[in-house]
């Protein structure tokens, strides 16, 4: 046993064995208003239903928080299970911990981890381990698919294993030097800006529209709808959208669903009157 996962008491090091298992599960229900959150609230019910066995209510408060949006390299997802996990063990005992901070912290860590690891494992060890095992195929060697999968897998499993303890491990030490400095208040609010940040940036980059309509006379061209828009605010009609979007769901108790069915509808609307 590693000094890492002997630091852990043995019950909590039961649980965080439980949550690595369960992990494999992060992707298996994904929807576009919540993709791996089932799969990371499964995760951490076995701490979940640990430390709030005898509060009902403070219960049910972590499994929404779970269920939020998440989104990372599900090699480095339990980095953040296991950090989560040690905030809402913090939760459960201190009545005056910040609850939203636990949110603000995982928003905060998805993008940069998933930077590093998609970068790492599927940009440099994926390239590698085919590399090696494309080299064996090509002499005929019939165990290069097995060599190419545990030349990806072993390192990624590792990771992700040792990834839970180490979260937890430096998410209970740091929680205790931030609250001890004061520093917590300071913390959540950068979380969540930089978790605002990514949100943002994701608007910029998924969020698309670029309008086909241009208005000609005598064969010129003498207005082009997206070359108009692009002058006024470039992105502005995805920016409006998304904004839209977030109006209704948050004011008007509109459903994702309806949200994402309204979205198609008016794509297909846009494109049938020559528009987009």
């Amino acid at each position: 046993m590693s000094n890492l996962t002997k630091s852990i008491p043995a019950d909590e090091r039961k649980m965080l064995r439980k949550a690595f298992w369960r992990s494999f599960t992060l992707y298996a229900a994904v929807s576009p208003a919540k993709q791996g959150a089932s799969g990371f609230c499964y995760s951490l019910m076995p701490f979940i239903d640990k430390f709030y066995k005898n509060d009902e209510e403070g219960k049910k408060a972590a499994l929404t928080r779970s269920m939020s949006y998440f989104n990372t390299t599900i090699t480095c997802s339990t980095f953040i299970m296991g950090l989560v996990a040690s905030m809402e063990k913090k939760n459960s005992e201190q009545k005056d911990f910040d609850a939203s901070s636990i949110n603000a912290v995982k928003s905060s860590l998805m993008g940069p981890l998933a930077g590093i690891g998609d970068s790492i494992f599927w940009g440099v060890l994926r390239v590698i381990a085919a590399g090696i095992a494309v080299g064996l195929g090509a002499s005929g060697n019939v165990l290069a698919p097995i060599v190419f999968l545990l030349l990806f897998n072993i390192p990624s499993i590792l990771v992700k294993y040792y990834g839970t303890f180490l979260g937890y491990k430096l998410g209970s030490e740091y929680i205790q030097k931030v609250y001890a400095s004061g520093l917590m208040n300071i913390l959540t609010k950068a979380a969540s800006i930089v978790g605002l940040i990514m949100v943002g940036g994701m608007t910029a980059s998924m969020v698309t529209f670029k309008s086909t309509y241009e208005l000609t006379m005598k064969g010129e061209s003498v207005l082009n709808l997206q070359s108009m828009l692009d002058q006024i605010f470039v992105g502005i009609v995805p920016l409006g959208l998304t904004l839209l979007c977030y109006y209704l769901l948050k004011k008007k108790n509109i459903s994702i669903t309806v949200l994402i069915i309204g979205v198609i509808i008016l794509s297909i609307l846009l494109s049938l009157f020559g528009i987009a």
